[in-house]
């Protein structure tokens, strides 16, 4: 049996936050698939194993628990794995860059998903947008961190604050690449982070398999379509 298993649906969006660290601690884990999940988010909250509203849900199978909401799952394999430190400041650092990830994540897709993008819409927002990545850029200097080495909370070796910043912009920007310039521009200590730990061995399986298994699909459906209009993709 596998160590995990994941609801999630076949995209590279928040459960890819998830596999990213299950990755780097070489667990193993099982996608429950499309249906599954589907079926499990529309069960009665006294039905499931954990009640929740929507994926990702992910069971722990040495423990028996499961877990939903992206930032519970991530601070429950960061202790369980040893990659949340255990100072109070650096596990409250990290809960606060899951945070903004959680709250780049709703920016992005429109108050998931509630609106579509426009091109004036899109136009608005970008300041916003550079701010985002300003604010990572600043957390991660104030912390040691450069274009050539280190990690966001000074740590020797990536932790969940880490896996999480390279998943949010660099799964974002691989998928929507016209991001990736402006990435580049406002925060350059950032875009090599997600270049470092992209290049891991693991993480390169893990996107060789995800590109396989869901395509370049990031958040999906009709919001990533005008995201992908507004940016000038192809379809």
């Amino acid at each position: 049996m596998a160590d995990y298993t994941l609801h999630y649906w076949p995209i590279q969006f928040r459960g890819q936050f998830v596999r990213s660290v299950l990755a780097a601690t070489g667990s193993t884990w099982t996608e429950a698939g499309i249906d599954a999940t589907a079926d499990l988010r529309l069960r009665d909250p006294s039905d499931q194993p954990v009640p929740h509203m929507g994926p990702p849900v992910l069971t722990d199978h040495a423990t028996g628990l499961s877990l939903s909401q992206m930032p519970a799952i991530l601070g429950y394999l960061g202790r369980r794995h040893g990659l949340l430190s255990g100072k109070a400041d650096k596990i409250a650092l990290t809960d606060k860059i899951i945070g903004d990830a959680n709250d780049v994540l709703y920016d992005m897709t429109r108050y998931n998903g509630a609106q579509r993008w426009t091109d004036e819409a899109w136009k608005d927002f970008q300041p916003r947008l550079d701010r985002w990545m300003r604010i990572f850029e600043a957390t991660g200097r104030s912390n040691g961190l450069t274009d050539a080495g280190g990690h966001m909370l000074g740590t020797p070796e990536p932790g969940i604050a880490d896996y999480t910043v390279a998943t949010l912009w660099g799964a974002m920007t691989t998928i929507l690449t016209p991001l990736r310039p402006r990435l580049d521009q406002q925060a350059p200590a950032i875009a090599a982070l997600c270049d470092r730990i992209a290049a891991r061995p693991e993480q390169q399986a893990l996107q060789r398999d995800s590109d396989r298994d869901f395509g370049p699909v990031w958040c999906g459906g009709q919001i990533e379509a005008s995201l992908r209009d507004v940016l000038g993709m192809d379809q």
